[in-house]
């Protein structure tokens, strides 16, 4: 169930009001605090809560010792009561105190800070697996290194991983352990069932252990009792329990103590701690990427984010600009910061480039990394790094970091290690946006099929079903938004930033065979959407990195860290295959960390791994050809003209000013132009390895049909046919013969 909305959640190290939606629990044997809040009213006698106004008909009251109690009505011999004024219940009743209803928080409040002490990182994947061991497995894919927080399990029958960590006997003696590799002030531990679509697994309680060199084991005490930290009640719901008082050491076991009865002994963690200063240690050197540049690197709920962006704003005057595109189903608006030398205006022949990051509200780590990146753009286009400069003045950038933002609201109030893999996902309306764009892939395929493409059926601008814009259709407004921004700007090319892999995907996302799950579904510039998605993943140095482990049990490292969508999982109705079938932009997914909602203390690190990408696929806009479509008689721009290139059955269109941008991989073309009313001109052009635009610009002369329907506009008379041009030159020609003397 969702976070109440209004309220605020506090951090997971907060004793006192834990999250919504979460289970903080006090060890067994230790009395839990109350949640702090509004006090109850005393109880009255019958449990009802005292207000400080008389009950209508109260009960008489004893009187003292040694006075008999008066007799009320019904009793042997009770005369009838003498009738009170009605005045004095009246007035007593005007007199009443009511309680106010506290207010609900403001909307978009900041929730409370994150506790002092991270989580170790087993969720993602700072803590190797060699860091992990367990008394016993029940086999390599229930392994210890499987019981991380938030880990999934295949999908289909015979999957060789699942999700989690499962003993491979059923007693008390089993632990799972982890090694900090150093002094660690551990403070806490939040545990998850197992994660399968097979069987249901969890545990209920547990005991927590520490040891300096894992063979002297110190149990976790509450005052002179060994403490047995209450479990989970499901699979999914993370359960964070606060260790009494926090202990040091190095290794630390979470030893399961009771389980679902139907089940056996699963679980999935995440470990809480500060590690302590030691020099001598070499675990102690950061291994992470160190950020150099000074930003804000935090969470950002909806009321901070405005905030950033105006701060930006405000210090980029001449190269920004903040609007908004709609508002989601709460009526948040969807914000937008463009970074452009003319801000707010199209410029004929410069591309425009844009960033989408919260479509999924729990996905959060795309939202900071687009914040950070107009924070980076806009300083380093004031210090003057050429990069950025050349970037910020040849392209129009939009910059959208929060698509779902009812869903981040809900997911920023539980936290980061709170939140769940789907808590905040979906919108208010319980809608996934990456399956709510129109499908247009179906429309194209059967006309494929039946050989009406180009001819009959277009292979691009595929117009929006009927039944899609019915009022009463399955559409969020949040997706309503971006299809008319899609429509508004000339996209050429863009992202859109996700999480919970570490992987690149280009469309199809859609498979062409409907009952396949997946399937190699490559679109017609296969070349170019594998160029985009490699560009990404070769200079993320997450992804890069060569040591790295899966993330759940897809090793996409195999190939290179990029794969067709459909070829993973099928997505009907994705914004990737809706932007390229709909409109001339190119768009990829870019899966951008293991954890979905990382610490605020991992943001750093993230920026380092992302940054380089970030401004590399922004630059891959300039790749290929360019140009304007023009009248050969006015030298005016035509809009809505065909660009069509041989042998890639995709064509593109030109915008209102005649411009327009066909990104291509290197290579000699044959360009084709064409427009209603124009003869059609074609041209070679050819694409260098040098990432920087061909020229190829075309200037269409009118079809003598439509001339002549421009005269016909104007008024003017039409001049005759030419067969009727041609009697009369031979009529004058003839009686100018008679007229000549003999």
């Amino acid at each position: 169930m969702g976070t109440p909305r209004g309220t605020t959640a506090s951090p997971p190290g907060d004793k006192a009001s834990p999250p919504w939606g979460t289970t903080v629990s006090p060890p067994r044997g230790t009395t839990a605090s109350p949640a702090q809040g509004p006090a109850s009213p005393p109880r009255g006698p019958a449990g009802r809560p005292a207000t400080g106004r008389p009950s209508p008909t109260p009960p008489a009251a004893a009187g003292p010792e040694g006075t008999a109690r008066p007799r009320q009505e019904g009793d042997p011999g009770a005369k009838a009561p003498v009738p009170r004024k009605k005045i004095v219940r009246v007035k007593v009743i005007k007199k009443k105190v009511l309680r106010k209803k506290p207010k609900a928080a403001a909307r978009g409040a900041a929730a409370p800070p994150e506790p002092g002490c991270p989580p170790l990182g087993l969720e993602s994947l700072r803590v190797l697996d060699s860091q992990l061991r367990s008394s016993s497995d029940k086999r390599y894919g229930l392994g210890a290194h499987r019981g991380r927080l938030n880990i999934q399990s295949g999908l289909y029958d015979g999957d060789f991983y699942d999700g989690g960590w499962c003993a491979g006997r059923e007693d008390g003696e089993q632990w799972l352990e982890i090694d900090a590799r150093r002094l660690t002030n551990f403070t806490g531990v939040i545990t998850q069932g197992l994660n399968s679509i097979w069987t249901y697994d969890w545990v209920t309680s547990y005991k927590v252990q520490v040891s300096n060199d894992s063979r002297a084991w110190q149990p976790c005490r509450n005052g002179s009792q060994e403490a047995v930290f209450p479990g989970n009640r499901d699979p999914e719901t993370p359960v964070l329990n606060l260790l009494p008082v926090p202990v040091v050491g190095r290794y630390l076991r979470i030893n399961p103590q009771s389980w679902f009865p139907n089940g056996t002994i699963c679980l999935r963690a995440e470990i809480l701690g500060c590690p302590l200063p030691d020099p001598t240690n070499i675990y102690y050197l950061p291994s992470d990427p160190q950020p150099t540049d000074k930003l804000d690197f935090r969470h950002h709920n909806y009321d901070e984010m405005r905030k950033l962006m105006r701060r930006v704003a405000e210090e980029c005057p001449s190269i920004t600009r903040v609007y908004s595109i709609g508002r989601s189903y709460l009526g948040l608006k969807m914000y937008v910061m463009e970074i452009s030398d003319h801000p707010g205006r199209h410029e004929v022949g410069e591309p425009e480039f844009r960033y989408v990051a919260g479509m999924h509200g729990n996905e959060v780590l795309g939202r900071e990394l687009l914040l950070n990146l107009m924070e980076y753009l806009c300083r380093e286009y004031r210090r003057g790094n050429p990069r950025v400069v050349r970037l910020v003045t040849e392209t129009r950038i939009h910059l959208l970091p929060s698509m779902n933002p009812d869903g981040y609201e809900t997911a920023y109030k539980l936290g980061s290690e709170l939140a769940g893999w789907a808590m905040g996902r979906w919108t208010y309306e319980g809608i996934d946006l990456n399956h709510n764009f129109a499908d247009l892939n179906t429309a194209l395929w059967d006309a494929e099929d039946n050989d009406l493409v180009p001819d009959q059926f277009p292979n691009h601008y595929i117009p929006i079903p009927e039944y899609y814009t019915f009022a009463n259709a399955t559409v969020a407004p949040e997706t309503r938004a971006v299809i008319d921004w899609m429509q508004r700007y000339p996209f050429v090319l863009s992202a859109n930033l996700h999480g919970g892999e570490l992987v690149v995907t280009y469309p199809f996302d859609m498979t062409r065979t409907y009952w396949k799950a997946q399937e190699l579904t490559p679109t017609a510039d296969d070349g170019v959407f594998r160029w985009l998605a490699t560009v990404y993943a070769t200079s993320n140095l997450a992804m890069a990195t060569e040591e790295r482990r899966l993330c759940h049990y897809d090793d996409f490292a195999r190939s290179g860290n990029i794969i067709n969508g459909a070829n993973w999982h099928t997505v009907p109705g994705s914004m990737n295959d809706f932007s390229y079938l709909h409109t001339n932009c190119f768009e990829i997914t870019v899966e951008l960390s293991c954890d979905k909602f990382p610490h605020a203390s991992e943001l750093p690190g993230e920026w380092e791994n992302n940054r380089e990408s970030l401004l590399l696929y922004m630059e891959q806009v300039h790749r290929g050809i360019k140009g304007v479509v023009r009248d050969a008689d006015t030298d005016r721009g035509i809009a809505d003209a065909i660009i069509s290139v041989d042998g890639i059955n995709h064509d593109v269109r030109t915008a209102f000013d005649g411009d327009y941008w066909r990104l291509l991989n290197p290579g000699e073309y044959e360009v084709t132009a064409r427009a209603a009313g124009y003869e059609a001109a074609r041209r070679p052009c050819r694409v260098s390895f040098e990432n920087v635009p061909t020229p190829c610009s075309f200037r269409l002369a009118k079809t003598a049909r439509q001339r002549l329907r421009e005269l016909r506009a104007r008024g003017a008379r039409p001049p005759p046919d030419r067969p009727l041009r041609l009697r009369r030159l031979r009529l004058r020609r003839l009686r100018a013969h008679r007229r000549r003397p003999p």
